[in-house]
């Protein structure tokens, strides 16, 4: 029967002190034993089960694609410890470890790793076999009941034999790994039993065949090896061909998450490459999780990639939108989580990736989406993606807000902890930043930080009471704008009408550019307007792009986004309001203020300005000659 044999990873300080003592045992057992033979020499034909272990041993079959290797030597090692004694099956299981370590990789092959694999097994079996001889004498055999008694000694024999040499193994990979040596015994070792028992009882028929005499006994087992060998090699072959397939059909679900990914890098372009680094991120924070099931963990890398796959369903002007949602609005994007979960079970991948996507929006208290739960009763694997995904949303540009610094959004997870995200979860992404970025976050508050309302909240607003703007300024503004016989005209009586009921610090009237499809600021007023980026803006990028492509309003967006990446972090501009100019059911320009503090803009500014808006389009025939001539080919 074959044997699993065992490999010994990289060792740490206290693993390495244990076995230097176990390679100092078999040492010291492999000397007794030679002294031993010396002393009490035995009979040659030992030499025969040596030879036998050897090419048996070289004859090593191993599981395709897996770290596991048979070999039926160990039935000559248990014959040679049963027939002629301890000593020469000790000095057998040596050369066997020793035959073991010669087949390894190269780059696993060390000192320490094959006086190990000698000594491990020399140590069991030699103790095994004292046992064995010192209950069954010289004739286990003889005697009443003499079948029950040799089967009793033999389980004995076995279960030593297999104690021992998996308990050694086991307590070496728990020094190493500090983990617990019954867990470790239990998952990885306790299930090659039977290949011990095996090789245990295939002894016992050459114990049996012995009586006709040795070297008869060795002539009939001969052909055993060549039998198990080319039956072990046929049924591997069909193993291999299995992992073939298994191989061939991994591809295909890893290719279907491929495309899915791309799917969505296609529908939301802003948030190009997120998923790839919180793919990369949440199998890190797993692992320093002690996230250690395989099976889980390529559940959490797929849902790396695939969280945000339902969103393929969400409509794109919302995803892009460069605003706050409105509820309504908010409600819709909600639907991403689960609309994603039943698009990957329907897939149907071989790991449960569904229930991370579905729930990665939950919160630790309860108050997320889409079911409300709580604590432990979120997947782990969506209270990692929960906190590498903020971290990530925050520190990149998205439509809605420019890119935040490091240690902003390590302050929001800060004080999210506990709410929000799994305390534990939050702490070791603390930890896998690096200790003093964590102790810097647990001792030193940092500065206040202007965090949009929580998506789908409606914003206070910013002057309760105030009055609206009376009729004579209505009546000022459209005569002005009907007088209008130039842009620059145009946008100055907009700018000199609106600033005194506006928090404005700066204004831009955008023109619609139909040959580019993008909009161009052909006027510009106040102190910030002077870092507006010149260049045109194509349809649905920034925020006045967005509002021009959606003919709809933006209320309190980080004014920021209208500016180029190389502009936004010297703007002191902070909000913006920013309306559509619709001519002959189609936009024709933005009108869009900005402000120097956030959440500037209210209701009554909105209505005002969507009001000029509407008084703009009127006077947009009398100008399109100039603004033809400025590039401008379709203010009309």
């Amino acid at each position: 029967m074959p044997r699993v044999k065992h490999r010994l990873g990289p060792l740490s300080g206290s693993a390495r002190a244990y076995v230097l003592g176990v390679i100092l045992s078999g040492v010291a057992i492999t000397l007794y034993s030679v002294a031993d033979l010396v002393k009490h020499p035995v009979s040659p034909q030992w030499l025969i089960l040596v030879a036998l272990t050897v090419g048996s041993g070289l004859a090593m079959l191993r599981v395709p694609s897996m770290p596991i290797s048979f070999s039926i030597s160990d039935t000559f090692n248990i014959a040679a410890a049963l027939l002629f004694g301890p000593s020469a099956g000790a000095i057998t299981a040596a050369v066997d470890g020793l035959i073991l370590s010669s087949r390894m990789e190269s780059t696993r092959r060390s000192i320490e790793r094959v006086l190990f694999n000698m000594a491990a097994p020399t140590l069991a079996l030699w103790i095994a076999a004292q046992v064995f001889s010192a209950l069954g004498g010289n004739r286990p055999l003889g005697g009443p009941l003499s079948a029950l008694r040799l089967l009793a000694l033999l389980a004995l024999f076995g279960s030593l034999d297999f104690g021992l040499n998996s308990g050694i193994v086991a307590a070496a990979v728990s020094f190493d790994r500090r983990q617990p040596m019954l867990s470790i015994w239990r998952d990885h070792l306790a299930g090659v039993w039977i290949t011990y028992f095996g090789g245990t009882f295939g002894a016992m028929l050459l114990m049996l065949l012995a009586h006709l005499g040795t070297v008869d006994a060795l002539i009939l087992i001969m052909p055993l090896p060549v039998i198990l060998y080319v039956t072990f090699r046929h049924a591997l072959g069909r193993a291999q061909d299995q992992i073939g397939h298994l191989g061939t059909v991994n591809k295909v679900y890893i290719a279907a998450i491929e495309s899915l990914a791309h799917a969505v890098d296609a529908k939301d372009q802003v948030t190009h490459d997120h998923t790839r680094r919180v793919q990369d991120q949440t199998v890190r924070l797993a692992r320093a999780l002690a996230v250690e099931d395989e099976g889980e963990i390529q559940a959490i890398k797929a849902a790396g990639l695939l969280h945000d796959v339902g969103k393929l369903a969400i409509p794109e002007h919302i995803l892009s939108k460069p605003g706050q949602l409105t509820p309504a609005e908010f409600e819709i994007m909600k639907r991403h989580a689960s609309i994603g979960a039943d698009i990957l079970s329907v897939i149907g991948l071989p790991y449960a990736v569904a229930p991370i996507v579905r729930h990665h929006h939950e919160s630790w208290d309860g108050t997320g989406y889409p079911d409300g739960l709580a604590g432990d009763r979120i997947p782990i694997g969506a209270r990692i993606i929960a906190v590498v995904d903020c971290f990530d949303a925050l520190t990149s540009d998205r439509p809605y807000r420019p890119r935040m610094n490091d240690g902003d959004a390590f302050q929001i997870l800060r004080d999210r902890r506990g709410q929000m995200y799994d305390p534990q979860v939050v702490d070791a992404f603390f930890a896998m930043h690096g200790d003093e970025l964590v102790a810097t976050l647990r001792q030193t508050p940092l500065p206040t930080i202007d965090v949009p309302a929580p998506v789908g909240q409606p914003l206070e607003r910013a002057d309760e009471g105030r009055e609206d703007p009376d009729l004579q300024t209505f009546f000022e503004l459209g005569r002005a704008l009907n007088g209008a016989v130039s842009i620059s005209q145009l946008g100055e009586a907009l700018w000199l009408h609106l600033r005194k009921h506006l928090p404005a610090s700066a204004f831009v009237l955008y023109g619609y550019d139909w040959a580019n499809d993008s909009i161009v600021a052909v006027y510009t007023a106040g102190d910030g307007a002077g870092r507006m980026d010149a260049t045109p803006i194509p349809l649905g990028d920034r925020l006045s792009g967005w509002v021009a492509a959606t003919a709809q309003t933006v209320m309190n967006s980080d004014a920021r986004l209208d500016l180029c990446k190389s502009a936004r972090e010297h703007s002191s501009l902070r909000s913006a309001l920013a309306v559509p100019v619709v001519s002959n059911g189609r936009t024709a320009g933005v009108l869009s203020f900005y402000a120097e503090t956030p959440n500037a803009f209210d209701d009554d500014h909105r209505r005002l300005v969507e009001a000029a808006g509407r008084a703009v389009a009127g006077s947009v025939p009398n100008l399109a000659p100039e603004f033809a001539a400025r590039g401008v080919t379709d203010w009309s």
